[in-house]
């Protein structure tokens, strides 16, 4: 997979495994929490809510998993190799239980949810298996576990949206941060396990995500990406009936908080982005230029083995929509190489899709077959692994030169990038994002300062970074 550096990408590979960590002050009585977090934006915004229920119990967190009392791994079920993952970092949590037979071992997320059997009879380690709607019940779930029993809920939640807390930020730079406003999803795309691990889609009140984003601007921050399986099925109706709000009129409260607080979003279904989505997108200035739109195929037939309940030409209608009413907008999208019955002319026309879309970012991935899905249990993974590779790198290839094509063209201009930090490589140079969600680095210079816009000379880029001055 291409690391194009984009920041609300689906399966971040820098982040994979990161231990979340609270800065704040220690409390030499305090019970250590490490929690080490694997999968899409989804899985670390969980993980930001679990160390906030946890705080108010006493926990604080700690990057060193050696100090720990408890430790939780937030797990992913969408790829085989993150499962991999996983287990390989159990057993390394397993000797230290060995030499700590007090510490608390705990897997979350949507593997807890679909192997909670396995986890608490066949790897014994495991003592707390909670699937995503259920953090509430950890401390609960943590007092069985100190008073001698195993302790599982993996109950899904047609109501459960954590709309009342208010995560902590962790190993936050302060200046962007991710909302929640679904959970779940109503898609059951035939090759995908999210529908049995997090249940059913349901939306979070529109005014929480509101005062969060507030909140989140008030305390320092300048962009939010409001996230979801779905974001564009987003509905909320208040409980009297009086009030109900679209994802378009959510992007609309969101960017009205502040023509400083920068809005994202992601993920957006093919199926349900609307005009009314992009009209808003155009008229405020402070919604990104950029969608992340999955195709996963360019074949109306394999669609329709994958259920994405769209064709080709539904397709290619909403990408003529997005060109025509949001001129330069940024689109990115998820391909999936090699999926069950893929003939090598549907293959193709997978890529003539990217040469007509021209992606500037796109996550690309072999099939891999998740136990449970609809896929799974009726379709034959039949296509050779070594077919499936070439044609990931087929992909790979054209993706590259479209992401180098795309670049290029901000070379000469200047746009306005938000400063994140420093750059991984030197103190001296800045990094930040423009609009589209390319990475832009630049030297630093006295009196603008990361959270501050700034307005970059893009002198020349790399495959995946945009190089530049202020100016």
């Amino acid at each position: 997979m291409i690391d194009l550096q984009v920041q609300d990408k689906t399966h971040d590979e820098a982040r994979q495994g990161e231990a979340l960590i609270l800065d704040t002050p220690v409390k030499a009585d305090a019970r250590k929490l490490y929690i080490e977090s694997y999968g899409c934006a989804m899985n670390f915004a969980d993980s930001e809510i679990v160390a906030s229920i946890l705080s108010e119990t006493g926990f604080e967190t700690t990057g060193d998993y050696h100090q720990a009392d408890v430790i939780f791994i937030n797990t992913c079920s969408i790829r085989e190799n993150a499962e991999t993952r996983v287990r390989n970092r159990l057993s390394q949590f397993g000797v230290e239980k060995r030499r700590n037979p007090k510490l608390i071992v705990g897997v979350l997320g949507c593997m807890a949810e679909r192997l909670k059997s396995k986890f608490l009879e066949e790897e014994r380690l495991v003592d707390v298996v909670v699937g995503p709607d259920a953090y509430r019940d950890l401390p609960n779930l943590i007092e069985q576990v100190e008073s001698g029993h195993k302790a599982v809920n993996v109950l899904l939640s047609r109501e459960e949206t954590y709309a009342d807390i208010s995560p902590v930020r962790l190993n936050s730079n302060g200046i962007t941060a991710f909302i929640s406003i679904t959970r779940g999803c109503n898609n059951m795309c035939s090759f995908c396990v999210v529908p049995f691990t997090r249940g059913r889609e349901r939306s979070r009140d529109a005014h929480s995500i509101v005062e969060e984003a507030k909140a989140l601007f008030e305390a320092g921050y300048r962009e939010v990406t409001l996230l979801g399986q779905n974001v564009d099925s987003y509905t909320w109706t208040s409980e009297d009936g009086t009030e109900t709000v679209n994802f378009a009129q959510l992007l609309e409260q969101t960017a009205l908080v502040s023509p400083d607080l920068r809005v994202r979003f992601s993920t957006s279904h093919p199926k349900d982005i609307t005009d009314e989505v992009l009209y808003t997108i155009a008229k405020y200035d402070n919604i990104c230029n950029y969608i992340h739109l999955p195709v996963q195929s360019g074949n109306t037939r394999i669609l329709e083995l994958m259920n994405r309940t769209y064709t080709r030409e539904w397709y290619i209608n909403r990408i003529d929509a997005i060109r025509n009413i949001i001129p330069g907008c940024a689109i990115s999208t998820d391909i999936i190489a090699g999926f069950c019955t893929e003939t090598e002319e549907e293959h193709q026309e997978t890529l003539s899709m990217m040469d007509y879309v021209q992606y500037d970012f796109a996550y690309n991935f072999t099939y891999s077959e998740r136990p449970g899905t609809l896929a799974a249990r009726k379709l034959e993974d039949d296509i050779p692994e070594e077919v499936k590779k070439r044609r990931l790198a087929e992909i790979l290839a054209k993706q590259q030169a479209h992401s180098l094509m795309r670049l290029q063209e901000w070379v000469g201009k200047t746009i306005r990038v938000l400063i994140e930090g420093t750059s991984k490589k030197s103190d001296l140079d800045y990094c930040g994002r423009g609009d589209s969600g390319a990475m832009a680095i630049f030297p630093a210079i006295e009196g603008v300062k990361p959270g501050d816009y700034a307005n970059v000379y893009i002198e020349k880029c790399t495959s995946a970074t945009l190089i530049g001055k202020i100016v």
